[in-house]
Order: C-alpha cells, then structure tokens, then sequence
C-alpha cells in the first residue's frame, strides 16, 4: 500500500459516539448540557474564590488555577464535536487535530499534576501547621503550578512532534469525537511504537504519579489525625 505523507494529509474525520443519527440530536443536547453547566460551575468557584475574604491562600489559589483548567480541558474537544453534529460534517482538519491533540494533553497533564498539588497543600496544611505558611507561601504555590504546566506543555510538545514524524494511509477514520492521541498512531502507516511507548511512560508520570503522591498524602493526613 502506498504511503501517504502526514504532511500531504488534509483532515480526519471524527466518526463520534455513535453512527446512529436518531441519537444525535440527544448526544448534542446531553453534551452541550454538561459542557455550560462545567463552564458555568466552574466560573462561579473562580467568582466566590476572587470576592471571597481569603482569596490568596494556598488551597483557594490552587482550586481557582483548576477550574481554569477545567474550562480549557473542555473547550478543548466539546465545542467542536458540538458543531460537527450540528452540520453533519465529521471532518476535523490535520492542523487542527494536531492542536487538539496537544491541548489535550497540556490541561490533561495539568489537571493531575494540580490534584497532587493540592493534596500535598492539605498534606503540609495538617501534618506541618506550624511550618505551614513558610513551606507553601506564594512564591511556593505560584512555582509549583508553573513547574506543573512547564512538564505538561513538554510533554504534549514531545508528543505532538511525534505525530508529526508518523505517515498515514487513505484509512483516517477516528473512532471517536476528537482526535485521541493513541487512536491517531493507529492509524498510521509508518511504525508507532515509539509513540506508543511514550504514551506508556505519560501515563506512568501523570498518572502514576500524581496517584501515588495523592495516597501518600492522604496516608499521612489520616495517620496524624489518628
């Protein structure tokens, strides 16, 4: 089978959730539902945090940098799904699942590194009270969510450059409502296994990791309390 270059490569297409067009107009309506209420919701913490009395404070900080994730981690895939439903045209352009593939995995990374953040701040807040607010003063905080967003954009820079390398066949059909990173290298025609091996080692360290850290945290919390 011939090869075709990625860079000749002009769109994907999305095929979504399911291929039944009755349910549509529900899928939209379901998805357009959770997506307002995520912005909305996480809108009115960034509001109550910003006009709260103790807004600086560590725990409130790292919630508002969160939410903001959150809404972005949800801009990223929903409106565009929403609006491929909505013309009946599944196709996604190259450049423009490169991007969400990358943003993908910057507010994906983002959101766990933040939760295990979070969860050292409660670790710190409860088992150190006293050494408290020099260990986590904002100098502290402002670095540690600027270390995480550091790791998770060269990681979603790492990965998109190597999909960047991959060449894919007339076959670009994604079985799914945006461009997934491990469901692109399976469409491609050259070798991914390193790409697949990556995504391997991502998991382990956005995940793995935060989790890890999230139960050590909580492990220690619950042994002071006792």
């Amino acid at each position: 089978m011939e090869l075709k270059n990625q860079t000749a490569l002009s769109e994907f297409h999305l095929l979504g959730l399911t291929d039944n067009h009755k349910l549509l107009p529900f899928i939209f309506t379901m998805f357009l539902s959770m997506y307002l209420i995520t912005i909305l919701g996480n809108l009115l913490i960034i509001m109550a945090i910003s006009s709260g009395s103790q807004p600086h404070t560590p725990m409130y900080f790292f919630l508002s940098v969160l939410s903001i994730n959150d809404i972005c981690y949800s801009t990223v895939t929903i409106p565009k799904m929403l609006v491929n439903i909505q013309t009946q045209d599944d196709s996604i352009s190259y450049i423009e699942c490169l991007s969400q593939i990358c943003f993908v995995s910057v507010f994906g990374g983002m959101e766990n590194l933040l939760l295990a953040v979070m969860a050292y701040d409660r670790y710190v807040a409860i088992c150190k009270p006293l050494q408290y607010t020099v260990i986590m003063n904002p100098f502290s905080c402002v670095l540690m969510v600027l270390f995480s967003l550091f790791l998770s954009i060269m990681d979603a820079l790492l990965h998109s450059l190597m999909v960047l390398r991959l060449s894919f066949c007339t076959e670009v059909e994604i079985p799914h409502f945006f461009c997934e990173l491990a469901q692109i290298n399976k469409l491609a025609c050259s070798d991914a296994y390193l790409n697949n091996f990556l995504i391997f080692v991502a998991a382990f360290v956005f995940g793995g990791g935060p989790v890890c850290g999230i139960a050590f945290s909580y492990i220690y919390i619950v042994s002071s309390v006792w």
